[in-house]
């Protein structure tokens, strides 16, 4: 699967595994894990769904996870200020982020969020071609006033992005499917593959979301909380050993899918 200028492949599952530290002590955590993640993700829980790091905290990072595991940033759920946007987003990719993932939260237009992600692409571009651009909507949008998650691969394509992804904005204990069934996530899916992007889902996902997520086929699954002791994003530390039981389950998810699929061919 290329991913930016390189290929990520899990051993057993197609689906990508995103963790999410919240400073270096768990990004250090992921690298102990490092063998059962694909990418780590650096976002400021504190600061909302997406909310950005600070710079240094994302070239720490870097230096602090395995070369061969690429880092993600997030640069916040931003206000439709296409400039701004596009300077956050050149930071991450400067301090060494490779995906640069951008929350839609304050465009209330499909033409707003491409004029964002429209700036976002040719900033992180210009400085670094093979970096990958991520448009990231929320599944609960209703409840926030912004883009339709059913709009956003539109918006990505359009934009020259590499990947469309939902979350949810408000972590209130429901999660993706709360908000948009299998069903609608698999038409998400769909219309990102469609565009020739990959499509990733997150939203306090759990290990039981797991067959789901597998069975519509996405292409990254972002976690954080289902990862952290006692289940909790904000009090809870990630553990390398609820990582690893993570990845045992999509591996197990996969070999399952994989065998109905051979039998129905």
């Amino acid at each position: 699967m290329p991913c930016g200028g390189w290929t990520v492949r899990p051993k057993e599952s197609a689906l990508l595994l995103l963790i999410s530290p919240d400073g270096v002590e768990e990004a250090l955590d992921c690298a102990r894990a490092a063998e059962h993640l694909d990418i780590v993700d650096v976002k400021k829980p504190d600061e909302g769904s997406l909310g950005a790091n600070f710079p240094w905290v994302i070239r720490e990072i870097r230096e602090a996870v395995p070369a061969d595991k690429p880092v993600s940033a997030t640069v916040g759920d931003v206000p439709y200020k296409p400039g701004t946007v596009a300077q956050a987003a050149l930071g991450a990719v400067v301090s060494g982020a490779s995906y640069i993932k951008v929350g839609l939260y304050g465009c209330t237009t499909p033409d707003q969020a491409v004029d964002v992600m429209r700036g976002v692409v040719r900033a992180v571009k210009e400085y670094r071609p093979e970096a990958f651009v991520v448009a990231s909507g929320y599944a609960d949008a209703h409840r926030i006033g912004c883009v339709n998650p059913l709009a956003l691969p539109d918006v990505a394509r359009r934009a020259g992005c590499d990947a469309a992804m939902l979350d949810t904005a408000i972590k209130d204990g429901t999660g993706l499917f709360d908000h948009l069934p299998p069903d609608v996530c698999a038409d998400f899916v769909r219309r990102t593959h469609d565009g020739g992007m990959l499509a990733a889902l997150a939203g306090s996902v759990k290990v039981g979301d797991l067959g789901a997520l597998t069975r519509i086929g996405t292409d990254i699954v972002g976690v954080r909380g289902a990862v952290c002791e006692g289940g909790d994003r904000n009090a809870g530390r990630i553990q390398p050993r609820l990582v690893a039981a993570f990845r045992a389950e999509m591996n197990r998810h996969a070999r399952e899918h994989a065998a109905t699929v051979a039998a129905a061919g």
